[in-house]
């Protein structure tokens, strides 16, 4: 029997598979889930604590794949949606995470955002720290902060919004989000650091490429999310954009 193409959740949700092989599995995250460990129980979006679950029942999805083990090796926030690799062992836990860590890892985001940047491209080097006046928010420090490094490139551009392609070459909290605010062009439906407001459209921020090396084969690895359906719930329906790296896109007029 054919193993499912999604993980299904008791709770009815199912999320899809992007990319599997015998040490790591991608899926495609959707809006709303939480990455935090199994035991942070102050959320029932926990995404940890639904994949550890599912497999201890012995779903099918994990069964028939004989998983005893899954865990997300990076982090997206909240409403971020788009990649999320997760490992299948401790030993591929420490080894893909240390990829990360070590900037070995190709990651690529489409973001819309509020305005139009005054640049075709440019890169933000601002250095990112917890906000100590509020929990869980990041803020530009350039004296005490952590180094943090993000490329942008405008991708097509409306009257108030922009589609943008995001690569962040360090991974701290936030990061895109804070370098875009940065910018003069905040995230749309980002009610933590654009203009939010209750009425606000999803976040438009997702991950849709990753790429590396296989740390056990050496083969080169490019993992896509479809983008269809973000495009289209941003206005962007007459975007195109070629499977690949991301480096040629086109706008149809």
């Amino acid at each position: 029997m054919a193993k499912p193409t999604c993980i299904e959740l008791p709770s009815g949700e199912n999320l899809p598979i992007l990319y599997e092989d015998r040490s790591v599995l991608a899926i495609d995250k959707p809006a709303g889930w939480m990455l935090v460990p199994f035991s942070w129980q102050k959320t029932n979006r926990n995404l940890q604590a639904a994949l550890t679950s599912s497999i201890a029942a012995g779903d099918f999805w994990a069964r028939s794949r004989n998983l005893r083990f899954l865990r997300f090796v990076h982090r997206l926030d909240a409403e971020t949606t788009g990649i999320l690799l997760l490992a299948k062992s401790q030993g591929a836990l420490k080894t893909y995470s240390a990829l990360f860590e070590e900037r070995h890892m190709e990651k690529r985001y489409l973001a819309v955002v509020a305005g139009v940047p005054k640049q075709k491209e440019w890169t933000c080097r601002v250095r990112l720290a917890p906000d100590p006046a509020e929990h869980g928010k990041m803020r530009v420090d350039q004296r005490h902060g952590k180094e943090a490094e993000t490329s942008f490139r405008v991708l097509a551009a409306q009257e108030r919004t922009a589609l943008l392609e995001a690569r962040p070459r360090t991974g701290r909290t936030h990061q895109i989000r804070v370098h875009l605010a940065e910018s003069g062009c905040p995230v749309m439906g980002d009610e933590l650091y654009g203009k939010g407001s209750a009425r606000n459209p999803p976040l438009g921020l997702r991950a849709v490429g990753l790429a590396y090396s296989d740390p056990f084969s050496r083969k080169h690895v490019s993992i896509h999310a479809p983008t269809e359906a973000f495009l289209n719930q941003f206005g962007f329906s007459g975007f195109r954009q070629e499977r690949g790296e991301g480096k040629k896109m086109e706008a149809k007029r």
